[in-house]
């Protein structure tokens, strides 16, 4: 499942050729604004097989795909977190933009988009420690534009896994859990909301229809 963390404001260089420097997040410490905390050695895997298969992690504008903005150079861990090296694209209209805020000082944030493949949780705290990443991309990003709407984001797909893991553990969803999870996979309201009445309120047994809509689950989750 796609994530993403609150922004590292720490970028360290900026050359008029579009290369600049700055860490994609950093480890330990105070939990961010997700209540996150990422582990030294989380990306290792991870940036080991983008250097095996001779890739790098995308360079996006604000988590969107639709908007590369240049590419990664070189990314590694080091004491403080994951320090990387990019060159925007400055024929492109939205990498001269992000070159000229950056350089303003308008934006100044780096954020990771990720897949979960190891954590723990603190059950007093609720803090989640990142041990394993799949990195998939940094963007370059404008902090507190769009920072309610990727807080929801964030605690929607950390309640969507929750509940995989109890549908993987043979758990029956009820009803507004299984929305939630079809919510966390990126359904709007009116389509997790249809799809409960239509695999969980069928005609029959109730039972018979929640072991319907679970096997739906299931071939969801592939």
């Amino acid at each position: 499942m796609d994530k993403k963390t609150a922004p590292v404001l720490e970028i360290k260089s900026l050359k008029d050729s579009g290369e600049f420097e700055g860490y994609g997040s950093t480890f330990g410490g105070e939990p961010d604004a997700y209540g996150d905390v990422i582990a030294v050695g989380a990306y290792a895997e991870s940036l080991a097989v983008h250097q095996a298969k001779g890739t790098m992690p995308k360079l996006f504008w604000q988590h969107n795909s639709d908007e590369p903005i240049g590419k990664w150079l070189n990314a590694k861990e080091d004491d403080h977190g994951l320090l990387m090296n990019g060159k925007l694209n400055m024929d492109v209209q939205r990498g001269r933009e992000a070159h000229a805020l950056l350089k303003a000082g308008d934006i100044d944030g780096l954020s990771i988009g990720y897949r979960i493949k190891e954590y723990s949780v603190d059950t007093d705290t609720g803090v989640w420690t990142l041990e394993k990443l799949d990195l998939v991309e940094v963007s370059i990003v404008s902090v507190g534009a769009n920072e309610n709407a990727i807080v929801q984001s964030v605690k929607a797909a950390k309640a969507a896994h929750d509940l995989f893991e109890k549908l993987k553990a043979g758990d029956r969803l009820t009803e507004r859990e299984f929305e939630t999870w079809l919510k966390g996979l990126g359904l709007s309201n009116s389509q997790a909301e249809r799809a409960v009445r239509l695999h969980l309120k069928g005609q029959g047994d109730p039972a018979d229809t929640a072991d319907d809509g679970v096997a739906f689950l299931r071939a969801l989750a592939g």
